[in-house]
């Protein structure tokens, strides 16, 4: 087969297969297509849209002493490409010892409909109605003496999953980011907003340009504020950010060991534990609408959270905490077993649910004295063993006196831990679609409320935008 020869990608994870000599064998074909568009000072600078492959090959090889498995990536591959890289994966797995995550590949199970048919791709024409109507926020903005800067990003991702057992799945994700900056002419006042979307035909880029004109005219008086204790309004996106955060860190296993804010004092994990007062059920579901994901497990690598072995494993709805209690802990096949936890493998989306029925606007206008809060950013971790994280607030935190917001306040470094600020959090709003302004590089698909924090620890004053 000459490498000139177009491949279409299930025909390119059956050769590979037929190619493999291990004693069992994962095939993943990613094939991506993303369209962009880019804006500076009221007008588009860039835009363009690519298109690529990416084929990860593992292998696994039963030993005396168990089974071992060996992993390979690759980008751009041809037909040509296909025998070097599955013999790469073999040569990896037998060089390898024992993986002790080694579980038997997922048996057969009925195949995706679509699993012969072309890729889903996305194009220019993702932005038809949604570039004219930027078009107009950039003429309103000018004429109120703004300026808008910002990107908007479309990827649809198809995946071909197989196996040697039998496995043939397929699965295409979209995934749509828009970041919209404000500024004054004189750079002094900075505002953010931020959508996700499938398709850019539920973005409105004037409504975000009126919203961030609201916010540049609070700052227009500033106040300055020492470090200290808060009652703080976190926006959707922050609790976004701090969750996600939670999410990566509640390895099952990890927390067994004693290394993490899941582990419990003496042995054990905090399984069962209330973690807030408040009615808080956080959840992931790859059927909740407009923030599906793939139905079932894609692993290109092994990790705390996810094993190789258990690509196409069924992904069903999870609550990680339900009622505000800790319900279950992110596991593998193997992490489950070691555990006695329930298989909750890792997911694609995060919902938090409070109950609440109050907007961000009606949360503010109960508030005596506080901080409103627009994102953060720079989050890193001081310590896994309460999930302390550190960052910084970012592009605009607001005074808010007797449920007016009175002006811009300078911005803080923050020392709190998201599991800590659950069970201290007062209030939760109304559920919405959001975008982490942090982690939108990797995790998109989150719905959540702003949550009424009464002693945020807003650690030291940052002199940063």
């Amino acid at each position: 087969m000459s490498s000139r020869t177009t491949v279409k990608p299930h025909e390119i994870v059956e050769r590979a297969l037929d190619l493999s000599t291990a004693d069992g064998c994962v095939v993943i074909a990613d094939e991506h297509s993303s369209a962009n568009l880019r804006w500076a000072g009221n007008a588009l600078t860039t835009n363009g849209v690519t298109r690529g492959r990416t084929l990860t090959v593992i292998a696994t090889v039963d030993g005396s002493e168990g089974t071992a498995s060996g992993v390979v990536s690759r980008s751009a591959v041809t037909a040509d490409d296909l025998e070097p890289l599955v013999r790469a994966a073999e040569a990896a797995a037998r060089a390898a010892g024992p993986a002790e995550d080694a579980r038997p590949l997922v048996g057969a199970a009925p195949a995706s409909a679509d699993f012969t048919d072309a890729p889903a791709e996305t194009t220019s024409a993702v932005f038809t109605d949604f570039a004219p109507a930027l078009g107009e926020a950039f003429a309103r903005a000018r004429a109120g003496g703004r300026e808008l800067y910002g990107f908007a990003h479309h990827e649809l991702t198809s995946t071909y999953l197989g196996t040697s057992t039998g496995l043939r799945l397929r699965h295409d994700q979209p995934t749509g980011t828009l970041e919209l900056n404000a500024k004054s002419p004189d750079r002094t006042r900075s505002a953010w907003a931020g959508r996700a979307t499938a398709d850019f035909k539920d973005v409105d880029p004037g409504a975000l340009d009126e919203e961030l004109a609201r916010r540049l005219g609070w700052a227009e008086r500033r106040v300055e504020l020492p470090a200290g204790r808060y009652e703080t309004l976190l926006p959707p996106t922050a609790v976004a950010d701090l969750l996600i955060y939670q999410i990566w860190s509640a390895a099952a296993r990890d927390a067994a060991e004693g290394r993490t804010v899941f582990s419990k004092q003496g042995g054990g994990t905090r399984v069962g534990e209330t973690l807030s007062p408040l009615p808080l059920t956080l959840r992931s579901d790859p059927n909740e609408p407009g923030l599906e994901y793939a139905p079932f497990l894609v692993a290109h690598s092994s990790g705390d959270s996810q094993s190789v072995f258990d690509n196409g494993l069924p992904l069903t709805a999870t609550d990680w905490i339900r009622g505000g209690r800790l319900e279950n802990l992110v596991t593998t096949r193997h992490s489950a077993d070691l555990t006695g936890l329930p298989l909750a493998p890792s997911a694609g989306n995060l919902i938090l649910d409070g109950g609440g029925e109050h907007t961000l606007d009606e949360m503010v206008a109960a508030t005596g004295r506080g901080l409103l809060v627009t994102c953060l950013w720079y989050i890193r971790e001081v310590d896994p063993a309460t999930l302390l994280l550190t960052g910084l607030t970012r592009d605009g935190v607001y005074l808010v006196e007797d449920g007016e917001v009175v002006g811009e306040v300078n911005n803080f470094r923050f020392n709190e831990s998201p599991v800590d600020l659950l069970s201290r959090a007062t209030e939760a709003g109304r559920t919405g679609r959001t975008l982490p302004r942090e982690w939108n590089d990797y995790f998109t698909r989150t719905a959540m409320p702003a949550l009424r924090i009464p002693d945020f620890n807003m650690s030291s004053v940052s002199r940063g935008v």
